[in-house]
């Protein structure tokens, strides 16, 4: 069994920046990238193409990175001008994010460090150097370290409720592997409804949001099949 939690950082971002445009979006069970694509394009969401969704995935986790301009313009093919146009859009759009990255990165520089939701802090002592580069650096972290940092505790958490749960439940059921935001299982047959229930649950549960947080399950005889 393989249990991967859907589109979590985005989900986090959404939550910890508390923007209604990404908020409604997921309450919605909308496709994000399909969402984001039309408010940055300017179309309705049927006539965003694959080339605009694929566009606006690269904005959605590259704006968790702190992604300029530049590093847009390069993951995408296109000219620089055109990706500082693309990100100024999305930050109207999406004006929740821009306030995000401020206030994160002005925390970061006044306490020399920043928090995930369940409070485990990660420091930054680069955070206010002179060394541009060196200090971009450090802010780019520090804007995505409560997103990214808050997934992993997530899942951390998940696992310590499921590990109680297999055994307080005395099944044969063993969790074999983390690869980032997915847990995968082995189990005999029969007791893969119980399984899935008990995973789906503690993954959902793990650390509650203001949007839905989504784990899909996938079965089969092997990871390739049940991923």
């Amino acid at each position: 069994l393989s249990a991967d939690y859907s589109q979590i950082e985005l989900r986090i971002m959404a939550h910890v920046c508390a923007d209604a445009g990404l908020t409604e979006a997921f309450r919605n069970g909308e496709d994000i990238h399909t969402t984001t694509a039309a408010s940055v394009f300017g179309v309705g969401a049927a006539a965003v193409t694959k080339d605009m969704r694929r566009k606006a995935k690269e904005v959605n986790f590259g704006i968790m990175y702190g992604i300029g301009p530049f590093g847009l313009a390069t993951r995408l093919g296109i000219p620089q001008g055109e990706a500082k146009e693309i990100i100024a859009t999305y930050f109207e759009r999406f004006p929740g994010v821009k306030e995000y990255i401020t206030e994160t990165i002005e925390a970061a520089r006044r306490d020399g460090y920043v928090s995930t939701l369940i409070g485990r802090k990660r420091y930054f002592p680069d955070i206010n150097s002179r060394n541009f580069p060196v200090r971009s650096n450090a802010e780019r972290q520090a804007i995505n370290m409560p997103i990214q940092g808050t997934a992993a505790d997530m899942i951390k958490l998940a696992m310590i409720r499921i590990h109680s749960a297999l055994l307080k439940k005395k099944l044969r059921a063993k969790m074999l592997l983390q690869v980032h935001d997915e847990l995968v299982f082995e189990a005999p047959a029969a007791e893969m409804d119980t399984l899935g229930a008990l995973v789906r649950e503690a993954m959902e549960a793990a650390i509650p949001l203001s949007v839905p947080v989504v784990a899909d399950l996938g079965v089969g005889n092997n990871w390739l099949e049940a991923h």
